[in-house]
């Protein structure tokens, strides 16, 4: 797996996959998969990384809630 991170676009890029060839992308918000042929992801890319890494950090550091 390589990782990327473009500050001048804020953009993570991790590289899955060496093999195949891009054939499609599916977009869910500021993450988009793009997979080969076969449906099987080959890179992901995070827009507006650091707003999302920082959401992930608060998140993660966040104490658990007891269950009711």
């Amino acid at each position: 797996m390589k990782i990327l991170y473009d500050r001048e676009e804020d953009i993570l890029t991790l590289t899955l996959s060496e093999e195949g060839h891009i054939d499609h992308a599916e977009q869910v918000e500021s993450i988009i998969l793009h997979l080969n042929e076969a449906d099987q992801p080959v890179l992901l890319e995070i827009l507006h990384a650091s707003d999302f890494l920082a959401d992930v950090l608060k998140t993660s550091l966040q104490p658990e809630k007891a269950a009711a």
